[in-house]
């Protein structure tokens, strides 16, 4: 299937994308992270989630390629939960500097990512 081109409403977030994708990786190393000594299954299933769900699960437009087509809201529950995820492990496993360094990477990328969110919220 050939690549479908982005609407052309949809706002520039080259440089937001940057700081989710950034706070995504916290996520998806520091929840598997903080679940292990809990239960190795758990941890396991909190990257599947974490990477699996998104991948999936998008709202046309705001991908090229969309696997299952949800409302926007969905997309940006995704995100929440991302954010959440990763400032919570971080906080749990990581030292107070590193998890408050997260803290921050969380705020700007919410802060940056809505207008995007307002773009979603529209489809």
């Amino acid at each position: 299937m050939p690549l479908q081109p982005l609407p052309d409403d949809r706002p520039d977030d080259r440089v937001a994308s940057v700081f989710r994708f950034a706070t995504e990786l916290v996520a998806w190393v520091a929840t598997p992270g903080a679940l292990w000594s809990v239960s190795v299954p758990l941890a396991v299933l909190s990257v599947i989630v974490l990477i699996g769900l998104p991948t999936v699960f998008s709202t046309p437009g705001d991908k090229r390629n969309v696997i299952v087509a949800v409302p926007g809201y969905v997309t940006i529950a995704l995100v929440v939960l991302q954010v959440v995820a990763a400032v919570a492990a971080a906080w749990a496993v990581w030292h107070a500097f590193a998890a408050a360094l997260v803290s921050v990477l969380a705020i700007v990328a919410v802060v940056m990512e809505l207008p995007r969110w307002r773009w979603l919220l529209s489809r």
